[in-house]
């Protein structure tokens, strides 16, 4: 079995030569393997491909994947039209338990999230789906009464989204304001306790720091009175006892919730879910989501990169953890060694003791949020400058800060190049795309300035 998939964005068909249709075997043969819609672009034929790979090889955009599938997949669940992105099997839910997905970006995590709310009926690869058709195919299994829910509009979603630093540019206003308007079960009280946000209640959600953000949209998810609860990503920005904090606020709401959480730290997944899907694929070409595996089975199997109930390699290499005795020490050369220095603000102040960089060395520094650590990297960066006196490294610094703000409206190869003249742009191209043109997955409304696609990496 195999698929095509055509990256529309990318396709550029009046600025080539139709080299996809020019180079195919079957079309130079006289079978009409790839044709051209009314929009200009192709069509290729899965049923007439021979998988030869030529299309691919010489499209001077990257816009066409043909992709061979594992042969015991069955129809996909959803298919975004002719060409286009396919989704293979859906995670289950159900009430009382908290249902982890384990997987790569990019393979059909939001699109199960759009199935399972109703905002999208799934179509089996088909032109358009009907709930009719959907409740026949789950016909009895346990997601059966639940998508009967779905199909009669009973279900009440509440969705905690990816990326956090949007909410600023979504919503104008303090902290206070947002999560009161999301107060649906009363419990706001609770929950500002639990996740220590009282400090904050007052300040515009602006000025909030990622960290910040990421509690505030955790709370303002759990205050919704739904049925169903997704949390997209929990762990970025927050320390570990965050993290904690926040599973076990999520291991309660589904004591009688059904729960949904998409999270690559190993550590956290663990700790919350009760059963686990693993998802695999290509990203932007299709996706499958395993059935439920337990926590431990799961995630062994997907360090080792081999699922041996689907008998499918996900990964050619596996994760190994060293494990070795304390090594000898040995003598290093001293990079850079900095003083004792002190760093004020209006409500925070940081001291840091004198200390050296060695060559070689990879230093770690370990504490909660909002004790200084940022400010500490900035001030031996030089992005900051201490109270006492400037700091004077003979040495050259790169620093890559917390939160990435993208400023510039530009094609990332020149805004690369414009850092330094050595840095080499043939790996990769670049290309500005907005999400409201994009179909599929993406619907959060905020627009991407820059996207940068990597050849050969996953």
């Amino acid at each position: 079995m195999r698929i095509a998939v055509l990256n529309k964005d990318r396709c550029q068909p009046r600025r080539c030569s139709h080299e996809c249709e020019k180079y195919c075997p079957r079309v130079r043969t006289g079978d009409e393997t790839i044709i051209f819609g009314e929009d200009g672009k192709p069509i290729i034929s899965e049923e007439m491909c021979v998988g030869c790979g030529i299309c691919v090889n010489k499209c001077p955009f990257d816009a066409i994947m043909i992709i061979g599938l594992p042969e015991e997949l069955d129809k996909p669940i959803h298919r975004y039209g002719t060409n286009g992105f396919a989704l293979y099997g859906l995670p289950s839910v159900e009430t009382g338990r908290v249902t982890g997905i384990l997987g790569p970006n990019g393979i059909g995590k939001s699109t199960c999230v759009q199935i399972l709310s109703g905002n999208m009926i799934p179509n089996f690869g088909g032109e358009e789906g009907s709930w009719d058709e959907v409740l026949e195919y789950y016909s009895g299994t346990s997601m059966y009464e639940y998508f009967s829910k779905v199909a009669e509009g009973t279900i009440q979603v509440s969705q905690k989204p990816q990326y956090v630093d949007m909410i600023p540019k979504a919503f104008k206003g303090k902290t206070r304001e947002l999560l009161e308007n999301t107060d649906e079960c009363g419990r706001l009280d609770d929950l500002v306790n639990k996740l220590g946000l009282s400090n904050i209640m007052d300040r515009n959600i602006g000025d909030l720091s990622g960290g910040e953000l990421q509690r505030v949209a955790i709370a303002a998810c759990a205050a919704k009175d739904a049925d169903f609860y997704f949390f997209d990503e929990i762990s970025p920005y927050l320390d570990i006892y965050q993290r904690i904090k926040v599973s076990q606020l999520i291991q309660e709401i589904s004591q009688d919730k059904a729960v949904l959480v998409v999270e690559h730290d190993l550590a956290i997944l663990d700790m919350l879910s009760d059963v686990v899907h693993v998802a695999y694929g290509m990203p932007s070409g299709y996706g499958v989501i395993t059935h439920p595996k337990g926590v431990r089975i799961a995630i062994n199997q997907y360090l080792k990169g081999y699922l041996p109930e689907e008998n499918v390699r996900v990964r050619s290499d596996s994760i190994n953890f060293e494990v070795h005795p304390p090594r000898a020490e040995k003598e290093v050369g001293t990079l850079v060694e900095y003083e004792g220095f002190s760093k004020n603000y209006d409500k925070f102040s940081l001291k840091a003791d004198e200390g050296s960089l060695k060559n070689g060395e990879v230093l770690g520094i370990v504490g909660p949020n909002g004790i200084g650590k940022s400010t500490f990297v900035k001030v031996l960066a030089g992005e900051e400058e201490p109270d006492e006196k400037e700091m004077d490294f003979d040495i050259s610094i790169s620093y890559k800060p917390q939160y990435v703000v993208v400023d510039q409206n530009l094609p990332v190869k020149y805004f690369l190049r414009g850092i330094s003249s050595k840095v080499d742009t043939s790996y990769y191209e670049a290309e500005i795309a907005n999400l409201s043109s994009l179909k599929g997955s993406m619907t959060a409304p905020w627009p991407i300035s820059v996207v940068v696609n990597y050849r050969g990496l996953q």
